[in-house]
């Protein structure tokens, strides 16, 4: 019960959102510094791919290693194991095997803007899923507050217009997959252990990365050093954490309500790509983030307004 308080309590969403939020945004400039550590170059596809197996296997050891120390039944049961297939392929395999390869055609900061536009996707999705997450003019407002912050961002850049390639398409593409495998995770969190459902699906999508990156270049193509060791492990453990905080969070809450956090994915992301990829963070860049966090105040303020409107109405 006490779990559940927290995770349904005005603060404890914010800070658990927050706090996986800037997990997955510390994600941009790590997979970027661990291509370099390990000489994955632009064209390395399949070694892109056998990387992303290798992170999201380990979550999944790490998620089933706790849990079982905990005295928790971590057993794949036969009656769940098609719905967690499902979300897996969606939410690790689809997502990653395109989010990756296109990363490592764009910048950790084009990436971590890009990413930004999935509260927007989920949303769409969530109007149509649910009854009582439907779209309403607050939400429009934030969400165009908050998709013009996306725009002024990518103005940075030194571009005065959206020019999508290769990379932007694909992290775009790996965008729209996380929203529909995080509306699937949500169903499945009613019938399934939070645990259970992340670790499984994240093992299940790991092996279809793992099987395209072995085919092609074998199991240890590569030389791993401490550093390259250390951020394969950090990047394993932003997966495990991130996805069971905020897949338990999803689990006790509207859609749309905790997935305007996600906007704040461009925040850290952008922030921490500067600092630690030395990308460049333009005027612009603090404007767009002004109106990302606007767009968030924005939408999650409503349910404030309306019961403040329905109190004057009585």
């Amino acid at each position: 019960m006490k779990a559940n308080k927290f995770f349904t309590h005005p603060l404890g969403i914010a800070v658990s959102a927050i706090f996986t939020t800037f997990l997955w945004g510390s994600a941009f400039p790590f997979i970027k510094l661990s291509y370099k550590e390990l000489g994955i170059g632009q064209k390395d596809i399949a070694e892109q791919i056998l990387f992303a197996g290798y992170r999201f296997f380990l979550s999944a050891l790490i998620i089933l290693l706790v849990f079982s120390v905990m005295g928790k039944q971590m057993k794949l049961q036969k009656a769940t194991a098609g719905a967690v297939m499902k979300i897996g392929l969606f939410q690790t395999f689809l997502q990653y095997l395109m989010f990756y390869i296109g990363l490592s055609f764009s910048t950790g900061i084009q990436g971590s803007i890009i990413a930004g536009t999935a509260s927007f996707f989920q949303l769409i999705l969530a109007h149509f899923y649910y009854k009582g997450d439907s779209l309403n003019t607050r939400k429009f407002v934030g969400l165009f507050i908050g998709f013009l912050g996306v725009i002024l961002v990518n103005i940075s850049r030194g571009e005065l217009k959206l020019e999508f390639g290769i990379g932007e398409f694909l992290l775009l593409l790996a965008t729209i997959s996380y929203s529909y495998g995080n509306i699937l995770a949500k169903e499945g969190s009613k019938k399934m252990d939070v645990g259970y459902l992340t670790s499984y699906q994240m093992l299940f999508g790991s092996f279809g990365l793992l099987a395209i990156g072995i085919v092609q270049v074998g199991l240890l193509p590569f030389t791993f050093d401490l550093k390259a060791v250390l951020m394969l492990l950090y990047l394993s453990f932003v997966s495990a954490a991130g996805f069971m905080i905020w897949n338990t969070v999803m689990k006790y809450n509207q859609v749309g309500k905790v997935s305007m956090y996600l906007f704040l994915i461009p925040v850290f992301g952008v922030m921490l790509s500067g600092l630690m990829l030395n990308e460049a963070i333009h005027a612009f860049v603090l404007l767009g983030l002004v109106c990302v966090a606007t767009g968030i105040i924005v939408v999650n303020r409503t349910p404030n307004v309306k019961e403040k409107t329905i109190e004057k109405a009585s």
